[in-house]
């Protein structure tokens, strides 16, 4: 990549038009290390009426760039059933739409027909791509950024597809 933006918050606040996100699996961490998911399990949910207590950072970030016009969309491509790490991040997606991010999901079964990466992407402005690398238990282990044009319009594409089939969160009922 001719000029590598290593930290995404400087990635994302570069983008001028549009971030986009396509999440492809259906675990991100295992439980032992994920706070947010053990409290989840235990029976704790984030209170619609208290934005202090929502993923932070974050969707303070997600308000700056959408404050200045970049819209930032997110589609999960997802199993059903819904795994139990889904259904955790189902029931706290409310907070990223009021954020400012728009979300959407994507049955599993009604992608199988479209051509997708191999892993999870940003992509900013229709120009860079990062990829998000993960091992198969679903823990991050590091980043590729990319700036050829042929990628960005692979992922450009298989984004608006995804898009297109894929259902708003306000609307999406979780399958049990």
């Amino acid at each position: 990549m001719s000029q590598s933006l290593t930290n995404f918050a400087d990635l994302l606040r570069s983008a001028k038009k549009s971030a986009v996100h396509l999440e492809l699996r259906d675990v991100y961490s295992v439980e032992n290390e994920d706070e947010g998911f053990r409290a989840w399990r235990a029976g704790n949910r984030l209170d619609p009426t208290d934005r202090s207590s929502w993923w932070r950072p974050w969707l303070d970030l997600v308000q700056e760039v959408t404050a200045n016009g970049v819209s930032v969309k997110r589609a999960r491509i997802i199993s059903e059933p819904l795994s139990e790490y889904i259904r955790y991040e189902h029931s706290f997606t409310f907070t990223n739409v009021a954020g400012g991010e728009e979300v959407r999901w994507l049955p599993r079964r009604r992608a199988s027909d479209l051509l997708l990466p191999g892993n999870d992407f940003w992509l900013f402005d229709g120009r860079i791509v990062q990829f998000n690398i993960f091992d198969g238990d679903g823990r991050w282990v590091h980043t590729d950024q990319n700036d050829d044009p042929s990628v960005a319009r692979f992922c450009a594409t298989a984004f608006d597809a995804v898009w297109e089939r894929a259902i708003p969160h306000e609307v999406y009922s979780p399958a049990e």
